[in-house]
């Protein structure tokens, strides 16, 4: 006999092992559904029992119910968040209430009688953490549930969601609408990460194993399976830590923070209930991954959304391990179409770059090292699409807009031919940017400009002769170390180095040195935590903090120049003294090259980036010792209007076309002429057409764009009449306005720049 205080004596498998008959059983759908709602009442002796699904509207239509009246099944239908049980699916939580008709979100409907019914105890049907229904079971006295019973609640919403979704239903007819997974055609906006437009079937990175088996046949087993499963999952990534295992990407604080969680009482103590109220130790990994996504996507706060994202890559590794899998290459379709919530230069390296055609992001930003290595692979890229991957499925036809920062969820046909249309225009201004390959940047009154790309890929090393670049304004030399397992060796260094001069051949090369801190982290190098990382410890501060690892740099590239020309670039120069310092390491390594009778550059050129503002007030001391100098733009502005560029609340809030950042730069320019030095811009501004011809009017004629920038640059500056546009740019650099983006664009317009 059932007992007040929630399920019977048997417990609660044995109530699962009835739903699961019934639902598996014979007969009409809708008699399945009304068996297993009579079920639930009698087993958790309640006086109703009623299920809720969510229709492609968003309604939730009342499908079966076991006290209430019948007439009101799949008649009454409750809008998005309207009661008690749309604030259920709205919350995607247990709610639990002694006096349900008292609570400010009760909505009473006549036609279901529930007048007599005060005790209400409701949970989500969750699926991918959307609710696709609600399970509510109800009580006439004003009764507390306990706690075994919410959580026996939530095991049976669970095995019911899983019933719904896997078809097993279907014959009734009136499921046909009930949106178990996203099916519709949908848009999403985001922001432009990296320029490009694809289309392709969708793959989710690391995308969750659904479990198999759900109710479990030996509980006493499947604990044992669950256990060694944790066991096994904190070796990894004790492993992981230790270097013992292979890894690419991740930071060693992110795998400190993986640690943490995999020991954390709370997630353990959620799992062995779970698999304690008869499911298996997958199904019990499910339900606790279905409620965290359900609790943490609603939440503001960052951390406590990275502390979601963090379990959930527990419980894929969890679930990889009780399978025996191990991470290994994935079959991917041709067009893959790569969505994930966020992902390190490694991550997407990964992939096949010939299979990968686009990637979709929830967060992340256009300064990320993501965003970079999808613009040197020039793989449209669109970001900051929250709740994207909970609206897609694997293998769903997606279109990743770089062009407007938008992705097309399932699209229509007429949608698909427009796009394949604008691809082909895309192929035809990409023919022409090929035929002006081998043809020199000369304005139209005769300026010569020298476009150069910057790199740090092998890809990029690839892309070299395409884009008919002049040289590598800026090879960014951090990839090497972000993407390996431990600290590269010297040799390693060097062979890198060696071939990107073999590859530039006469061509000019800039070797930025390591830039690593802020939201660079090496998995490998032990960092201290710090409040403000972006102004903290990384770039040339770390490297005259760690001298060894420096001058270790310094000498592959001296060894790997080996009579050529060699240009060496620090960054994040903010004082004097750090640049003198920094030059300083370079003539010791020199000198023990020398003492060795080791091989040395035929020339040796020497500068820094310009990105902290301090020295926009101290160029007259620093150009002088200097060989060159390159305006590393995406700092620069950053540190300027105090605005972090990865961090998408503040990041838009300034304009690089303002007077502000024009005016600096331009500065710059005037100083680095007034002394001959060298200057080039090497930020993401020189990238764009219409950015890069406010740079030409400032007065800079040296500009490295990433790859896909110099086709569209040079196309740019054939078109400008630079004496014009000179005279015209000076009266707007006196403007009061917050932007003067709108005036440079009529500007280039009127003067028929093409952009």
């Amino acid at each position: 006999m059932p007992t007040a205080s929630g399920l019977t004596t048997r417990g609660p498998r044995n109530l699962l092992r009835q739903i699961r008959e019934a639902m598996a059983g014979g007969g009409p759908a809708q008699e399945r559904l009304d068996l297993v709602v009579r079920i639930i009442a009698q087993t958790m002796v309640a006086e109703v029992c009623s299920i809720y699904l969510r229709r492609a509207s968003g309604e939730l239509e009342l499908f079966a119910t076991q006290g209430l009246n019948r007439e009101a099944v799949h008649n009454t239908r409750l809008r998005p968040g309207e009661g008690l049980v749309g604030e259920v699916a709205r919350v995607a939580e247990p709610i639990s209430l002694s006096n349900a008709p008292a609570h400010p979100s009760f909505s009473y409907r006549p036609e279901t009688g529930e007048d007599p019914y005060h005790a209400f105890l409701g949970a989500p049907l969750l699926r991918g953490g959307r609710a696709i229904g609600v399970l509510v079971v109800q009580n006439q006295s004003e009764r507390r549930y306990d706690e075994d019973e919410i959580e026996d609640i939530q095991t049976i919403a669970m095995v019911l969601a899983e019933t719904v979704a896997s078809g097993e239903l279907m014959g009734l007819d009136e499921l046909r609408d009930v949106e178990v997974a996203p099916h519709r055609p949908e848009r999403f906006k985001g922001q432009k990460f990296s320029d490009g437009l694809a289309f392709g079937h969708v793959v989710l990175h690391e995308a969750p194993l659904p479990p198999e088996k759900l109710l479990a046949d030996d509980t006493a087993l499947e604990e044992i399976r669950l256990a060694k499963g944790l066991e096994a999952l904190k070796a990894n990534i004790d492993s992981m830590l230790d270097g013992s295992q292979g890894l690419s990407g991740p930071s060693f604080e992110v795998l400190e923070t993986y640690r943490m969680f995999a020991v954390d009482r709370g997630w353990n103590r959620s799992l062995e209930e779970a698999v304690r109220s008869g499911l298996t130790a997958e199904g019990a990994v499910d339900r606790v991954r279905n409620e965290h996504r359900a609790r943490f996507a609603k939440a503001r706060d960052p951390y406590i959304r990275e502390r979601l994202h963090d379990l959930e890559d527990l419980a894929n590794r969890l679930l990889r391990l009780l399978a025996g899998d191990r991470p290994g290459e994935r079959d991917l379709p041709e067009d893959t179409i790569l969505v994930a919530r966020n992902l390190g230069p490694a991550d997407l390296l990964e992939y096949p770059r010939e299979r990968l055609k686009g990637l979709l992001l929830e967060e992340g930003s256009a300064a990320s090292h993501a965003a970079i290595v999808a613009r040197a692979l020039q793989i449209p890229c669109v970001g900051r699409m929250a709740g994207l991957r909970d609206r897609l499925s694997e293998g769903d036809l997606v279109i990743a807009d770089g062009e407007t920062g938008e992705a097309y969820l399932r699209p229509r046909p007429d949608v698909l031919e427009a796009v394949q249309a604008r691809l082909d225009l895309r192929s035809k201004r990409q023919a022409e940017f090929a035929r002006l390959r081998d043809t020199p940047a000369i304005t139209l009154d005769g300026k010569r400009i020298q476009l150069l790309t910057n790199a740090g890929l092998a890809v990029d090393l690839d892309n070299l002769d395409q884009t008919g670049a002049e040289g590598i304004g800026l090879f960014r030399t951090e990839f090497q170390f972000m993407v390996s397992e431990e600290l590269p060796r010297l040799d390693a260094q060097t062979n890198l180095y060696r071939k990107v001069l073999d590859t530039a051949g006469d061509r000019p090369v800039v070797f930025r040195t390591l830039d690593i801190g802020g939201d660079k982290v090496l998995p490998y190098l032990e960092a201290e935590r710090e409040e403000n990382p972006a102004l903290g410890r990384r770039a040339i501060r770390l490297g005259l903090d760690r001298p060894g690892l420096l001058r270790l740099q310094l000498r592959a590239l001296l060894s790997a120049a080996e009579g050529r020309e060699l240009r060496v670039m620090f960054p994040m120069i903010a004082t004097v003294d750090e640049f003198r310092a920094a030059r300083e390491l370079v003539d010791v390594e020199c000198a023990w090259a020398r003492r060795r009778g080791r091989s040395l550059p035929g020339l040796l050129r020497v500068g820094a980036m310009i990105e902290c503002p301090s020295l926009l007030w101290h160029l007259d001391a620093l150009l002088p010792l200097t060989d060159f100098v390159s305006v590393g733009s995406n700092d620069l502005l950053q540190y300027m209007f105090a605005a972090d560029r990865t961090n998408p609340m503040v990041s838009d809030r300034y304009d690089p076309l303002s007077p502000p950042a024009l005016r600096a730069l331009a500065e710059i320019q005037r100083k680095c002429a007034e002394t001959g030095t060298p200057v080039s811009v090497c930020g993401e501004l020189a990238g764009k057409p219409l950015e890069a011809f406010a740079l030409l009017t400032l007065g800079f004629t040296r500009l490295s764009a990433p790859a896909a920038g110099v086709g569209p640059v040079k196309r740019m500056c054939l078109s400008t009449d630079l004496g014009q546009a000179q005279r015209a740019m000076a009266s707007l650099l006196g403007s009061s306005a917050g932007s003067i983006r709108n005036e440079i664009e009529s500007l280039a317009r009127k003067l028929n720049v093409a952009l």
